[in-house]
């Protein structure tokens, strides 16, 4: 029987250039965002933006000079009637231009809709050439005029979803209306993983989503009728799927439509090219012909058949599969098809290195030939040539898992939606370390066996034999490895997809996995052991197979092993360049051999581990010597390549990127040793071993990838002055996007932003009672009278007691708060300024002792009694020494700040923020960090993160990241420290409750879980007893307060909030202040007077908010940027922008000296057995939720 006749093999021959059949990626957008200045639609959900148009559209015979963009996927033409009136119920009633219509949402903070107008000519000759590709008989037209709206990461609306919706499935696609004098054309993108979602809700059920171009109603001489609606998906979810798989513009994902002319239209003309040229069909094996079942099938490349042999030791002879290039003069194109692999082999692409030298790596040269070119790394590099990584230096897996797995006999699956998958491999060993997280305990035993889960990345980076290569040698980091596991004798099966999608901007592997299927149980507590096995790969041309069979042992609780058995088959597909001369130094077979394999369920944690050795080499398991470079033995740094010598002789290299003699290796910081290393308008970003170029905001790289140019973009007539807003000084010009803008009148002023007069602000309640007010253009101060202390606000007669005094004089019962101390109690001594005397000694026991600052002892220096120390120097802190990843702060009061997986700070000198002196603090790579908060007592910064919802702690003078809470979290956000009590609070949006835990996370309670939303900020008064908090519900936001305990509940602001997603407080002033996304405003208030006052207007999009002294400052999501802004006058003084451009999240205040004040709770923790929570005039004694009942004692506030 001929291969044809089978089925496994197509030919198909065609002339010319031959486009690439890959879907279209992010990359291969129209660019879009802030760097591509574009409007940004208000998040929400059915939110709707009228855009005024330079140049009218054409649609079905009408001509628009206005468009209406929506968040629901698609632009109207007249303004579109709520969502109820189509949703479910399509064609519309108005003029609908549908790229994916369903039921979207933006409130997540994560999916956006961008959106402009734009006629440079990179973009028009890029609408031209998809258009004209798409009508390859009609005359070539060049278009003058384009829209570009691109919905990011959309997802189905439901209503109360959390804030940063990471488990959702995410859309990605975009509509560019590209238009002449007489015609227009729907250019509609669907890159590759852009539609993860085919349907949305709609009221009761779900609807298919829509994409298609309606007409709307047509008005008649006597009623109406509803007008031509042209749909291009149909009501089957595989339709909307093949979107992105199919084309009618020869480029897979992107399709064209002629969708109006002037001054006669027929009907929407779809694209004509709707075949890709590279591409034949798959077809499968002739019906009947099934193989049986459990036999190994084989898969055919290139007219060779390839077996999947079983290792089973001994010599084996092996038939060479070797690619043989043949080059007709028409060229062929060779589809390989198997059922269950569908792999698409490489083109012939007559592309030169002139025009497509960035696609090769940064490392690599490219080389010409008659067909086409090639990427090759250089020397110190390896690699496939389009991906180059240096020899020597450790590479990183990063990931997410999905799917759903059986065990055993159990009628339900255990599912995953995108748990954690990270590894490391210290490649000059070819130790690989594999971990999964958030396994519960019903299936991480039973997954104990597959460590080739983790395996690929062992063979891809496995310790090389002479003259054998691993994987990320042959086929770079882009590749699909499916495998088949069939375990015996249950006949059990599981399949593995992993999608590797190359490297990211952190120099991390990229990995997508799905499991699918069931496995045999194993009881927990068992210990899994793999002895060591080897593995053959097959090599032919983009296509590498493999199989197995291996033993593993469980040994069960009771104490009894069972030895059992798996079949492991595995093919890995990918692309390689068919252009140059084969590799000759590649062999057909080799050989994998796996030892030292550890696996461990990690029970408390539900992370499962594996680690492993791996070597490639020889078939038949020979080595040619014992040189330590091959065994792995050799102690060479793990960023240096062992370089192997005479006999057992070797030396050491550190990596390209690092310095050192090989043993021990540092990093090289290229942008601090040629900071013009990237270019003009480009931001270097060191990284180990590496360092990565990224243009400036405004800027994008040129066609070599390494040139950074400016964006065509429109005039911002803010920034170039010819706006027609009043004065700086009372008004403010906002640039809104295109030739935009709006004007507004400054805190203080009123008007319409043009003509702005100013406030006579000096009304009563302004000041305090004791203070005189006196107006001033735009504002107003307030100054205490003589005789009083204060900043106007505040005044009293007395001095404000420093923390000293105040500690002083609640012991001697000079004050209503705190318990009474017991005869010969140690009272401290203040020195005349009121800060605590360096030496304290103890009245009643003549002991004697340092203290620092705050008053708290210094470890070491108590004295015996009659003997004194010598507080004169200060002791140095005792503690763990500073890491590479956590760098102390220097003295003085600093802004914290969580950006795209690491904390930085901003020193403040006064209230002004020193950029030169910004630094990061904290690493944490691939974390989201949301919320922020600092100790000031043991100077110690608190996190949240979302990814594996955690918090943590760390020292700011130095040591390790330690987990605080790591348990029945789901999605924790705000937090906040009670520096007196020692508690922390935090808030959690999914689960909707807010707790407290002491700082170490031993005692956990929850204190509010009814009524919340999605709660996010969280702040606390410490010294008042008050708790604050807000809920950005969309349907009813508010801003809430407490006691600490969560007793005395209510509502402070629910009126006039849209997001209030950030909240402060100052304890000086009394004010409670809260930065809204939704309304774009600032405001303050007396939390006990409810004197609501607004700061400032026109904020973009704030998230956190801190307050220093006369100053707030705040994160913008839009901005990229810590704002600080004067409270009093209500005016911007600041704005730093970080060098990577990326969403700024929390924010909090670093005081150099902790605030004054205390609380039934400083001292000896109130009395209490536990946790200890303060109340305006006394405290709650409360038990942790997992406290032992014994030895704990509660007490409410009122004893």
């Amino acid at each position: 029987m001929g291969w044809q006749e089978k089925g496994w093999l197509v030919c198909a021959s065609f002339l010319g250039f031959v486009a690439s059949v890959q879907s279209i990626t992010r990359g291969g957008l129209f660019p879009f965002g802030p760097s591509a200045r574009d409007q940004l639609l208000e998040a929400g959900n059915d939110q709707t933006h009228r855009l005024e148009l330079d140049k009218p559209v054409l649609f079905y015979d009408g001509i628009f000079d206005s468009i209406y963009i929506n968040s629901n996927g698609f632009v109207a033409t007249t303004e579109p009637t709520s969502e109820s009136t189509y949703l479910g119920k399509m064609p519309p009633i108005f003029g609908m231009i549908a790229a994916l219509q369903g039921d979207l949402d933006t409130s997540d903070g994560v999916g956006k809709v961008f959106f402009r107008q734009d006629s440079s000519p990179d973009v028009l000759r890029r609408a031209a050439e998809h258009i004209n590709r798409a009508f390859p008989e009609d005359d070539e037209v060049n278009p003058n005029h384009a829209v570009v709206i691109t919905w990011v990461d959309v997802t189905t609306h439901a209503p109360q979803s959390r804030g940063d919706a990471i488990d959702k499935k995410k859309n990605t696609f975009q509509l560019v209306i590209a238009s002449l004098e007489s015609v227009s054309y729907a250019i509609v993108l669907y890159p590759r993983d852009g539609v993860q979602f085919s349907s949305t809700p709609v009221e009761d059920g779900s609807g298919i989503m829509h994409a298609g171009f309606s007409k709307g109603l047509v008005k008649g001489f006597l009623f109406n009728s509803q007008g031509p609606y042209y749909r291009t998906t149909t009501d089957d979810e595989s339709s909307v799927r093949a979107l992105a798989e199919e084309t009618n513009s020869g480029l897979r994902g992107v399709w064209v439509y002629e969708i109006g002319t002037s001054p006669y239209f027929t009907n929407v003309a779809p694209g004509e090219v709707t075949e890709l040229p590279i591409e034949v069909a798959p077809q499968g094996p002739p019906e009947g012909h099934e193989d049986a079942a459990g036999a190994r099938r084989p898969a055919s490349t290139d007219g060779q058949e390839v077996e999947y042999p079983s290792y089973e030791g001994g010599q084996i002879k092996v038939h060479p599969v070797q690619y043989q290039p043949h080059q007709p003069e028409n060229p062929e194109v060779l589809v390989v098809d198997d059922t269950e692999i569908n792999v698409d082999v490489f083109s012939y692409n007559l592309g030169t290195c002139a025009n497509n030298r960035n696609k090769c790596s940064q490392f690599a040269d490219c080389r010409d030939y008659s067909s086409g070119y090639c990427c090759y790394c250089r020397p110190g590099f390896y690699g496939n040539g389009i991906q180059c990584v240096a020899e020597g230096k450790p590479q990183r897996m990063n990931g997410k898992v999905y799917g759903r797995v059986y065990v055993g006999n159990s009628p339900s699956p255990v599912e995953f939606n995108g748990n954690d998958l990270h590894s490391y491999v210290v490649v000059n060993d070819g130790r690989s370390y594999v971990a999964i997280s958030d396994i519960p305990y019903t299936l991480g035993p039973s997954l104990q066996p597959l460590s080739g889960l983790g395996g690929v990345i062992g063979w891809a980076f496995a310790l090389e034999q002479p003259g054998y290569k691993n994987g990320f040698s042959i086929i770079g980091g882009e590749f699909t490895r499916q495998a088949e596991v069939t375990f015996l004798p249950g006949n059990e099966k599981l399949t593995i997809r992993q999608e590797f999608k190359g490297i990211d901007e952190h120099d991390h592997l990229v990995v997508s996995t799905t499991l699918d299927g069931r496995v045999p149980e194993v009881p927990r507590d068992s210990i899994v052991k793999i002895d060591p096995y080897s593995e053959i790969y097959q090599y032919s041309n983009n296509l590498i197979t493999s199989s197995s069979n291996r033993d593993y042992e469980v040994s069960l609780p009771d104490g009894s092993t069972d030895t059992r058995t798996f079949q492991w088959r595995q093919t890995i597909t990918f692309q390689s360049c068919q252009h140059g001369e084969p590799s000759r130094d590649m062999k057909p077979t080799q050989m994998l051999s796996v030892d030292q394999v550890f696996v461990l369920y990690d029970t408390s944690n539900e992370i499962i581990r594996f680690a492993m050795s791996n070597k490639i080499g020889d078939i038949n398991g020979r080595q040619p010597d014992e040189n330590p470079c091959f065994t792995g033995r050799h102690g060479c740094d793990t960023n240096a390549v062992c370089r192997p010598e005479q006999g057992t002789q070797f030396t050491c290299q550190c990596a390209a990127g690092f310095n050192g003699d090989g043993r021990t290796c540092y990093d090289i910081d290229e942008c601090r040793e040629n900071p013009q290393i990237c270019g003009s308008h480009a931001i270097c970003n060191n990284q180990p071993g590496t360092f990565r170029c990224e243009c400036e905001d405004g800027y994008q790289f040129a066609s070599d990838g390494q040139t950074c140019i400016e964006v065509n973009r429109p005039v911002d007539a803010c920034e170039a002055g010819t706006h027609n807003c009043d004065i700086p000084e009372r008004a403010q010009c906002s640039y809104t996007g295109g030739s935009s803008y709006i004007c507004s009148c400054l805190p203080g002023f009123i008007g319409d932003g043009r003509i702005c007069q100013d406030i006579d602000e000096c009304q009563p309640g302004r000041c305090h009672r004791d203070a005189v007010c006196y107006n001033t253009q735009g504002s107003f101060n307030c100054q205490c009278r003589p005789g009083y202390y204060g900043d106007g606000y505040y005044c009293s007669s007395e001095r404000t007691k420093t923390q000293c005094e105040t500690h002083r004089d609640s012991l001697q019962g000079g004050s209503p708060r705190g318990p009474r101390p017991p005869i010969g109690q140690y009272i401290p001594t203040c020195d005349e300024n009121g800060d605590y005397e360096p030496m304290q000694c103890h009245g009643g026991t003549g002991h004697c002792w340092c203290v620092d600052q705050n008053g708290q002892e210094i470890s070491g220096t108590r004295s015996a009694p009659g003997t004194r120390p010598n507080c004169a120097d200060p002791v140095p802190p005792i503690g763990p020494i500073p890491r590479p990843d956590v760098h102390p702060l220097p003295p003085g009061t600093h802004l914290l700040y969580a950006q795209s997986g690491r904390i930085e700070h901003i020193p403040l000198e006064g209230y002004d923020m020193k950029k030169d002196g910004a630094r990061a603090v904290l690493h944490l790579p691939e974390k989201v960090i949301i919320g922020v908060a600092y100790d000031c007592m043991e100077k110690m910064i608190y996190w949240t993160e979302i990814t594996s919802p955690s918090i943590s702690k760390a020292s700011i003078q130095g040591g390790e990241p330690v987990a605080v809470i790591r348990s029945d979290l789901d999605s924790p956000e705000g937090i906040a420290v009670d520096h007196l009590g020692r508690t922390l609070f935090w808030t959690d949006s999914v689960k909707d409750r807010i707790e407290v835990a002491s700082l170490d996370g031993s005692q956990r309670r929850v204190i509010i879980d009814s009524d919340l939303v999605n709660p996010r900020a969280i702040i606390t008064d410490p010294p008042n007893g008050h708790l604050y908090w807000a809920d950005w519900n969309r349907d009813a936001p508010k801003i809430e307060t407490s006691y600490m305990d969560g007793s005395n509940r209510r509502v402070l602001v629910k009126d006039d909030l849209s997001l209030p997603n950030g909240l402060t407080y100052d304890s000086q002033s009394s004010q409670l202040c809260w930065a809204d996304a939704g309304t774009h405003k600032m405001e303050c208030m007396h939390p006990g007077r409810g004197d609501r006052r607004q700061v400032m207007e026109g904020i973009q999009y704030p998230f956190g908010i801190t307050s220093f002294g006369k100053n707030i400052y705040y994160t913008d999501w839009r901005r990229d940027a810590v704002v600080a802004v004067d409270r009093y006058t209500g005016r911007q003084s600041d704005e730093f922008q970080p060098q990577k451009r990326t969403k700024l999240y929390g924010i909090a205040t670093a005081y150099a000296q902790c605030p004054s004040g205390q609380n039934y709770c400083a001292v000896n923790n109130g009395g209490c057995t536990h946790l200890c929570l303060a109340t305006p005039t006394s405290r709650s004694c409360k038990c942790p939720s997992n406290a032992v009942a014994v030895g704990c004692v509660e007490r409410d506030s009122g004893y």
